[in-house]
């Protein structure tokens, strides 16, 4: 009895069946195999004329974990799983080989049958149930191989997600630290200014106007920082969801980069370090966001100032790459990043092994590669002369 058809095999049936010569063929959805399955299914169908079997047909692409069990490297395949020893016949020649062993297989199955028959009279004659070899179940040994990778992807998935808790938690205990040095900056600036205010009169009483107005520029810069560490936090927080909605508009590079070189002016100074631009005046308005192109400029001049050393350098530059595009380059005299970790210094929490001690998140790059790609740009890092490390970004130049 040939069963073709009607015994395509769902990826929840299991695979019993009491038929002395059983087969399982294996195809795939591509249309180059097409012609040759249905050769061999041809060919089968007339075999049936002349003996009794059981074929069942399995699509690789529903149950991938039946080719893995019977370690199938090529479709079609034919693999005889009963009688014992279980073959495979492969390749484009698939007809060929039935031809050659269907007479061998036919002599196992009548070789099979006769045991059977003997062992059936002995238990009639006896009285007793004899031991028979039994039919195993591929579905079961499918089924626990499909289990078995279960259970890696769920250990991968837990071993991410612990990764992630830890993460987290170090994010929060560095977030703690690094917002109390803002926090009482931009405070002791505002109490120093509400101390001194005279309501009365509308003015700041003992302080001079130049006094003043470092204190208001203070206040106003450390709680920029504050905002920007929230904001870089929940916006890494989202992951790698592939939204990331921007609002471009005609934007001056130059203009908003001496902004943000002027909000960490006091830092630069601190450290006695030397600003040096190289921004054409004709360099082209770009098409972005004004605001996410800011954290981009805050947290790579941020790192340039942080790695710097004291007496250092930190350049500016600007450059109509192209009739289209618009680059932009931050570069510093610093330690500079090692060539094998120049593509993974964007990846998401990848820190240095050096930085490993200093203060941040390891997601300021990241978060910069994202902004960037967004507005359809590249940002990449390379070495300056000084031996330190340059990291470009390329924008869209402003339709006129």
């Amino acid at each position: 009895m040939l069963k073709q058809d009607d015994m395509q095999v769902s990826p929840d049936q299991p695979i019993y069946s009491e038929a002395p010569l059983q087969l399982l063929l294996f195809v795939d959805g591509r249309p180059k195999s097409r012609q040759q399955v249905q050769r061999i299914r041809a060919y089968l169908r007339d075999l049936e004329a002349e003996y009794s079997f059981e074929l069942q047909i399995i699509d690789v692409g529903q149950q991938p974990y039946l080719a893995e069990h019977f370690k199938l490297v090529a479709t079609p395949a034919l693999v005889k799983i009963h009688p014992e020893p279980q073959q495979t016949l492969a390749g484009s020649n698939i007809i060929a080989q039935l031809k050659n062993w269907w007479p061998r297989w036919q002599t196992a199955v009548d070789a099979l049958l006769k045991l059977q028959e003997d062992l059936q009279d002995r238990q009639n004659e006896n009285g007793r149930v004899t031991a028979t070899s039994t039919i195993h179940s591929v579905a079961v040994s499918a089924e626990l191989i499909k289990l078995s990778d279960e259970i890696f992807n769920l250990k991968q998935e837990k071993e991410k997600l612990q990764e992630q808790l830890k993460f987290k938690d170090r994010v929060m205990s560095m977030l703690a630290h690094d917002l109390r040095n803002p926090l009482t900056a931009a405070a002791i600036a505002i109490e120093t200014l509400q101390t001194n205010y005279n309501p009365e009169k509308g003015e700041f009483q003992r302080l001079k106007p130049a006094i003043t107005e470092h204190l208001l520029k203070q206040a106003r810069s450390q709680t920029r920082i504050i905002d920007r560490m929230i904001a870089d936090l929940l916006q890494v927080g989202r992951g790698n969801d592939t939204e990331f909605p921007i609002i471009p508009q005609k934007l001056e590079l130059a203009k908003i980069s001496l902004d943000v070189l002027e909000e960490l002016r006091d830092r630069c100074i601190a450290k006695s370090q030397k600003i040096e631009t190289d921004i054409p005046n004709d360099l082209p308005s770009v098409y972005a966001d004004p605001e996410r192109i800011r954290q981009v400029l805050v947290n790579l001049l941020d790192n340039a100032i942080k790695y710097t050393p004291a007496g250092g350098i930190i350049s500016l530059a600007g450059l109509h790459r192209t009739t289209q595009k618009v680059q932009f380059s931050i570069g510093d005299n610093g330690p500079g990043i090692p060539p094998e970790n120049r593509d993974r210094i964007f990846e998401n929490h990848f820190r240095l092994q050096r930085d490993q001690g200093t203060d941040g998140y390891g997601i300021g790059l990241a978060l910069c590669q994202r902004i960037i790609l967004a507005h359809y740009g590249q940002i990449w890092v390379d070495s300056t002369p000084q031996g330190g490390a340059w990291f470009h970004f390329t924008l869209p130049v402003y339709p006129f």
